[in-house]
């Protein structure tokens, strides 16, 4: 019987084009390759190469079972990959989410619904999400648009608005509300964790500098220490606190506003009822 790794050192004889180099590669003696080629071709019933004094060269089957090899390794691949992320998908709840706020709530609400459950989740763009839920690798994700399809089950799940955080002695910091364009130029202090957010300020805010800071808590403590302006939100200032030393003021354009959207597969409905029926709950 065939054996895959017969096949990967087929591969390997055929890439290196001598023994010598595979058997290299593969972490093998040249004696012990060769033997196991020569295997092969007695299971197979026919000779794959043209041997010559210092290389092998493939001969018209070696050429075929190479192609057949190639084919069976990346099948055998894909379903190794397959298998084991249906089998996550028994003990685990992949959450993917277009910005990070969802996840605030949604993780620990999981957590609750299925203690049995791990909970895992990322940040990626939407169009990732999307092919994520199709192929299996997330179970729920959080988009800022309603998905359609009748192979998705789809609930809104709330609404995000963007604010700016301005130093109490910036020239706007009186403004009742301000518009993207009143501060584009400016240098900003980011979050660089905002996932979709990045696309709306470059859209936005092209001529903006910004300076990123990739930890959360090291921003937080930049933010109340600079004179530098920088964004927040209902949900942050929910979760946080209304600011001793910023100024919050509303940012009046319709991209600052975010309606998100919980999706799952309709076959995976069944095994999430209790989440959704929540957010059911939740939304009316």
């Amino acid at each position: 019987m065939l054996e895959i790794m017969q096949l990967e050192q087929l591969i390997a004889i055929s890439k290196n084009r001598t023994i010598s180099k595979a058997a290299e590669e593969l972490n093998l003696s040249q004696p012990a390759l060769s033997r196991s080629i020569q295997k092969l071709e007695r299971e197979l019933g026919v000779t794959l190469f043209e041997r010559q004094k210092n290389r092998v060269a493939l001969n018209p089957n070696g050429k075929l079972a190479v192609e057949y090899a190639e084919k069976i390794i990346r099948e055998t691949h894909d379903m190794a990959e397959h298998i084991r992320a249906f089998d996550r998908s028994r003990h685990t709840i992949a959450v993917g989410s277009c910005a990070p706020a969802p996840l605030w709530d949604i993780v620990p609400v999981l957590s609750l619904l299925y203690p049995e459950m791990t909970i895992s989740s990322e940040i990626k763009a939407e169009d990732v999400l999307l092919e994520g839920l199709r192929e299996g690798t997330f179970q729920v994700i959080v988009t800022p648009f309603p998905a359609e399809g009748p192979e998705f089950q789809c609930v809104k799940y709330g609404e995000e608005r963007l604010f700016f955080s301005l130093p109490p002695g910036h020239a706007l910091s009186g403004a009742r509300q301000l518009a993207f364009k009143d501060l584009d130029g400016e240098t900003m202090l980011l979050y660089s964790q905002i996932g979709f957010w990045h696309k709306i300020r470059k859209e936005q805010m092209p001529s903006t500098q910004f300076l990123l800071q990739s930890e959360r808590s090291a921003f937080d403590t930049l933010v109340n220490s600079s004179v530098l302006p920088s964004f927040t939100s209902d949900i942050v200032l929910k979760q946080d606190g209304w600011p001793q030393n910023r100024v919050i003021i509303p940012i009046s354009d319709e991209a600052a506003h975010v309606i998100y959207y919980c999706v799952c597969r309709e076959e995976e409905k069944k095994k999430l009822s209790k989440f959704f029926a929540r957010l059911h709950a939740g939304a009316t």
